[in-house]
Order: C-alpha cells, then structure tokens, then sequence
C-alpha cells in the first residue's frame, strides 16, 4: 500500500470541509425541531417536513449533479453548492413561518445536491479504487466534528437565544469553504454526453409525487382522490424512465448497472437500511425533548456519545470489513441496529439516565460500520465507465431513503399519537413506545438483503495516516 500524495490529501481535505458543512446543518436542525415548532405554533408532528424538504430536494436534483460536474468542472460545481447552501441558510434564519422555512431548506437542498455527492465523486476521481474505502473514511472523520459540535450548539442557542441563530452559523463556515474551494481544487472535467432531460423528470417527478403521497393526509391534509391521483402518477412516472432507459444507452442511469449483483444487492441494502436509520436523527431528539423532557441543551449534549461512537469505528471499519466480510459485518451490525435502539428507549423509559450515552455511543458504533460498508459494497466492483452514473444513483437512493425514513418516522407519531403529545407524560411514553417498536423491525428488515450478499474477492487497503518509510 502507496501512501497518498500530499495534493490528493489536500483534496480530501476539502471535501471533508463539504461532509463538515452539510453534517453540522443536520445535527443542528434536529436538535431544534421542538423549539422551532414551539416557535413558528406548529405541531412537533409536522416538523419532519423542514428534513423531508431538504433531503428530498437533495435526492431530486443528484442524477444532474455527476453530469454538471463532469461537464463544468468539479471546483465550480462544488464552488456554486457551498454558496446556494450558505445563501439558502441566511433565508432559513430570516424565515417566520413553517412554508418560509421549507421554501429556503428547498434552497439549501439545491446546494446540498451537489456538494458531498460531488465530493465523493471526486475521491473516486483522485484514488484507486482498492483505497476508496479507506479514502472515503479520512473524508468522513474531519466531517464528524459537524455532528459532535452540533447538538450540543444548536441546544445551546436555541436555550439561550433562538432557533433563528442555528442557520446564521452557516454563513462563515459557508465564506471560508467557498475560499478554500477556490484556492486549492483542481477543476477536474470529463467528456460528457448530452444530459438526458426527459429521463431526469420522470425520476425527478415519480419520486417526488411518491413521497408526497406517503405523507398523504396525516401530515399534508390532502384528500383521498390527490392522494391516489399522486400515487398513480408517481407510479406511472417510475415505470415510465424503466422503459425509457431500456436499450437507451443515453440514458441517465443505465439499467445494465442492475447486472451487477454486487451494485444491486447494495443498491437494495442502503435504499432498506437508510429508510430505517434515516428514523433515527429525526426521532431521538424529539423523543428525548418532548418523551423525557430533556432541554434542548442536555438533549444536544446527549447527542455526542452517538457521535464519538461514530468517529471511534470510522478508524477500524476497513480491518473489520477485512477480517469477517462484508456479508457478516452487514447482517450483525443490522441486527444489532435493531437491538440497541430498543435498549435506548427502554433505558430512557425506565429513568435509567446514566446508561443513555452508553446506549447511543453503542448506537454511533453500529450506525458507522453500516453506512461505511453498504457504501463501499455498493460500489465497489463497478467499472470506471459506469462509477460516475452509479455513484450518482447511490446518493440520490440514500437521500430518497432517509426522507423516507423520517415521513415514516412522522407518521408513526401521528398514528400513535393521534396528533397530540405532551411533553413528559406517561401518553407520550406510550406513544414513543411503540413508535420504537415498529421502527426496531423496520430496521431490522434489511438483514434478509445483506444475507443474500457474495462472498469477498479481494481486500480493501488501508490508507497510512503517517509518511511511509523507505528501506
């Protein structure tokens, strides 16, 4: 194993600014939820919209993000991104109403859409493809300091200032990011096709009108005729980019990637996993908040033994990886998932406060081994000519999944709740009894994908953090 040169260190440097910037938003955002909705009078339970827009904005707008990178240059797509994001923050700092509010998480998502999916593109760009894994991990690592300062910030402002504060502290680390961008990346471009537009709305289309219809009338209010109206169109606009990319070898993303049992076992997993962890960010914070009646603050607070756990396992994933296979890792860590979420709220029902951040910590170490690994798994035996389009369709998957994760998370609520929850009430716990319940078998769900995973051929290697010696 090469140890990478100094210039694509500093490349994966400032794309872990990118993990930085995006992490530090979300984790910020759903410590404040309660708050925001106490704020704008708005029910905790329609509060999953302000993610819902954003990530569903993200997963909308990726298939375009591969192509506009390749056509104009990675430095300037990634450039453009941290300014649209910083800008669409300043409006959510201005915003005083819930539609204000999801109109400018819209924008930041616009933003969203092409910085980390366009980072990780180019680390695909800049490494060999055995040091992806472990290039992708030194990317994340810097990218943790996000989720590490950002419960226990965003409690802090949001107790001692306003909500409004959470989205102001984008705007320097937005000006510094855009800098860096400017002054270190290469603009690295690549002979592009013609962009298939038709194919892109009707993707763009289905998935939007499928998860506003998932929301249906528990959190939109919309009738019985829109909802099947919604469910049929998006139907309809799914099966309909199927048969235009059959044989269509301009199309966006080629069917011919689902050959690859790998790519499409991976695929599956992440769509599955991330629907049931996507619950995780959205519902602890609330729980904890409106369950237990935490402060924002101490809920925040609660936040970083979840995000240690994480950074801690990101150093070892690739020798685990190696040592027991991806099959083993995905199916243990799934299940294991589904067991520690269960412990965490039976340990916060039962007032056993002392085990929460061992149960959290427990819950970033599981979380990290299986994102880290339905990542590389899904990608890793593409060939170079299909990396940059099923790259793409990964990160648009991921993020169609987590907005589907936390509208089902949402909806749990409201079905349990039947629209009204107290803070720290013996309802409430009733409530997010069984929320936790359902959500620990829907997580658990995806281990009958990752069993069906092949055995390994190769090893990944591992990238030195210290200079190699020479003989």
């Amino acid at each position: 194993m090469t140890d990478l040169p100094a210039n694509v260190r500093w490349q994966l440097w400032i794309v872990a600014f990118g993990f930085f910037m995006q992490s530090l938003d979300t984790t910020i955002v759903n410590t404040a939820l309660p708050s925001m909705a106490k704020s704008l009078g708005e029910s905790p339970l329609h509060m999953h919209m302000v993610i819902v827009s954003y990530v569903l904005t993200v997963a909308v707008m990726l298939p375009a993000s591969g192509w506009l990178a390749d056509k104009v240059g990675v430095r300037n797509i990634f450039f453009t991104a941290i300014v649209l994001f910083t800008v669409g923050s300043l409006f959510c700092a201005q915003a005083n109403t819930l539609d204000q509010l999801v109109m400018a998480r819209v924008l930041q998502g616009f933003g969203g859409a092409m910085m980390v999916p366009v980072g990780r593109l180019t680390v695909m760009k800049i490494v060999p493809r055995e040091q992806y894994m472990s290039a992708m991990t030194f990317v994340t690592l810097p990218g943790q300091i996000g989720p590490l300062l950002g419960p226990a910030l965003g409690g802090l402002l949001v107790e001692y200032a306003s909500w409004h504060w959470i989205f102001l502290i984008n705007l320097p680390v937005g000006i510094v990011g855009a800098i860096a961008t400017l002054m270190l990346m290469p603009n690295y471009t690549m002979q592009t096709r013609r962009f298939d537009f038709f194919g892109f709305m009707l993707l763009a289309s289905g998935m939007a009108m499928l998860t506003l219809a998932l929301d249906g009338q528990k959190g939109l209010g919309i009738s019985s005729l829109t909802l099947g109206i919604l469910v049929t169109l998006g139907i309809t606009a799914i099966l309909g980019y199927l048969w235009h990319a059959r044989g269509n070898a301009k199309a966006l993303f080629s069917l011919s990637l689902f050959k690859n049992t790998t790519y499409r076992l991976g695929l599956l997993g992440s769509f599955a996993g991330r629907a049931g962890s996507g619950m995780l960010p959205f519902m602890t914070p609330v729980f904890l908040q409106i369950g237990m009646g935490f402060s924002p603050f101490h809920a925040g607070l609660m936040m970083i033994p979840m995000v240690l756990g994480s950074m801690g396992t990101k150093r070892i994933v690739v020798q685990v990886v190696n040592r027991f296979g991806y099959r083993h890792v995905l199916v243990v860590a799934t299940l294991a998932l589904a067991l520690v979420i269960l412990l965490f709220m039976a340990v916060a029902l039962m007032g056993w406060y002392y085990a929460l951040p061992l149960a959290l910590f427990c819950q970033g170490v599981i979380n990290a081994m299986r994102f880290s690994s339905m990542n590389t798994l899904t990608l890793k035996d593409l060939p170079d000519e299909q990396a940059s389009s099923g790259n793409s369709l990964l990160s648009m998957v991921m993020q169609l999944s987590m907005s589907v994760g936390v509208t089902i998370a949402g909806l749990l609520l409201g079905m349990y709740g039947q629209h009204h929850l107290s803070v720290d009430t013996p309802v409430a716990h009733q409530v997010f009894l069984y929320t936790y319940l359902s959500m620990a078998v829907i997580i658990a769900l995806p281990a009958f994908i990752f069993a069906r995973v092949p055995d390994d051929t190769s090893k990944n290697a591992v990238i030195r953090r210290g200079k190699r010696s020479e003989p």
